[in-house]
């Protein structure tokens, strides 16, 4: 009996990336969103062209501030108009946000020739009621109120604080992720061929009660959120886009040293000796490290949006990685 042979192929596995977008990459007024979004589908579409599969988290700082200044403004005008909690306004800047993006996503895909879903997930993170951040409230959001305005946002039960002369100001808590609640809609989107957009502005903040979920009025580090979606979907990579090409330490003195690669203990390091600004380059680099160090063969990058294909070719960023 004759057999015929069977060649065997082998089979080229697709590289998981995760994107973290920062405010750069989508402007900060709807005008500025729109063009922002069409030069950042060309950098995304150059890695799924590059055959990477990708997963996409962003910001949403300058556009929640302009949902929640716009529901604060028209309170004023309309007394009986409900406060709106800020886990709907991080619920709505998702929704637009990810309506902009995966529309200028999909079509430069198809200016491509490349037929791809892309797919935006209203995603709730939640976060621990004990987490200490709760008892110190940091995070400024909303305008600036006149004193009359913080008596009666304190009486509605918001932390409201005077801020340098300039205002009283509302603060809110930034508690780090500890699950993401669609995360499974989220891998099925994945094994479906699809691009997914998820954990915008670093997710609606929730807390678990028994079989509900209660939002609460806390803001989460995009870069925290998006770390933690690249461990739950077993990323290959988690890349940080941001301003600059590089990380660098003694930023902005004569003595600036850009780094093209950090070894986890060496970011331990420079961590602990304060050389990235709070609010800045610190919590992209601990998000990145967080990443790096969940297993072996894993690896983060710090990089520009321009730069991003070239970054994850080795030719430019920082890399961050196990020792």
């Amino acid at each position: 009996m004759w057999y015929k042979e069977i060649p065997c192929y082998k089979i080229i596995m697709k590289k998981k990336i995760v994107i973290a977008l920062g405010g750069n990459a989508l402007g900060s007024t709807l005008a500025e969103q729109m063009d922002a979004v069409r030069y950042t589908a060309k950098a995304i579409a150059d890695l799924v062209e590059a055959n990477y599969e990708v997963v996409i988290a962003h910001g949403n700082g300058p556009q929640v501030g302009m949902i929640n200044n716009a529901f604060s403004e028209y309170g004023k005008v309309d007394s009986k108009f409900p406060f709106m909690p800020l886990s709907m306004c991080v619920a709505m800047s998702q929704a637009y946000i990810g309506y902009d993006l995966q529309n200028a996503l999909r079509e430069e895909l198809l200016n491509r020739g490349i037929n791809k879903s892309v797919t935006s997930i209203i995603t709730q993170v939640v976060v621990d009621e004990k987490d200490t951040a709760f008892d110190r409230p940091t995070k400024p959001i909303g305008p600036f109120m006149t004193e009359q305005e913080a008596e009666a946002g304190r009486a509605r039960g918001m932390i409201i604080i005077e801020d340098s002369g300039r205002g009283y100001r509302r603060v809110v808590a930034s508690p780090k992720p500890q699950d993401i609640v669609e995360i499974e809609t989220i891998k099925a989107l994945l094994e479906a061929g699809e691009i997914v957009i998820a954990c915008g502005g670093g997710g609606i903040p929730v807390i678990r009660e028994g079989n509900h979920l209660r939002g609460v009025g806390a803001v989460i580090d995009k870069d925290f959120a998006s770390s933690l979606l690249a461990e739950k979907i077993d990323a290959d990579s988690f890349v940080v886009l941001t301003a600059v090409e590089k990380v660098a330490i003694k930023f902005g003195t004569p003595e600036q040293e850009w780094l093209s690669e950090l070894t986890t203990e060496t970011a331990e390091k420079y961590i602990a000796d304060k050389e990235f600004a709070e609010g800045s380059m610190l919590p992209k680099v601990q998000a990145a490290l967080k990443f790096a160090s969940s297993k072996k063969g894993s690896s983060a990058l710090i990089t520009s949006l321009e730069k991003a294909a070239d970054g994850l070719a080795g030719k430019t960023g920082t890399r961050i990685s196990l020792k």
